[in-house]
């Protein structure tokens, strides 16, 4: 109806998104990045049931190019972006963090591994500070 103001909704109770780069450098093993396991984030939402709570969605290139391998989780309070994720072991995390998350009904703190490879694609932690 024109004029009429609705909010939209989802009928789904999505607790957050995590997107993962596999564009053109993230991945791109030809050029000597590592690999971005895109079958296996796949089969292991869908079989740990994380699709309807935390979705998973693989994207082309995110921007950041210069922090290859890079993951944004999106939630209510905040996104958080992670580069250099370039172990299979740092994704095997992500997916045991996923699940427990699901548990806990929302997005749980990331495991300590992660703290070193969070970063700002918008430049603030490269913003030069301000005089006191």
């Amino acid at each position: 109806m024109i004029g009429k103001s609705m909010e939209l909704q989802t009928k789904r109770k999505v607790i957050g998104q995590m997107t993962v780069c596999s564009g053109c450098c993230c991945g791109a093993v030809h050029r000597g990045k590592p690999e971005v396991p895109v079958e296996w984030l796949k089969q292991e939402w869908r079989s740990r049931g994380l699709l309807k709570v935390l979705q998973l969605t693989i994207a082309g290139c995110m921007g950041p190019c210069d922090v290859n391998n890079v993951v944004r989780i999106s939630g209510p309070a905040e996104d958080v972006w992670l580069g250099g994720v370039d172990r299979f072991q740092l994704y095997s995390s992500l997916a045991d963090w996923a699940s427990e998350s699901r548990r806990a009904g929302t997005l749980l703190p990331l495991p300590a591994e992660f703290a070193d490879l969070r970063f700002s694609p918008f430049g603030e932690n490269n913003a030069p500070k301000q005089p006191v």
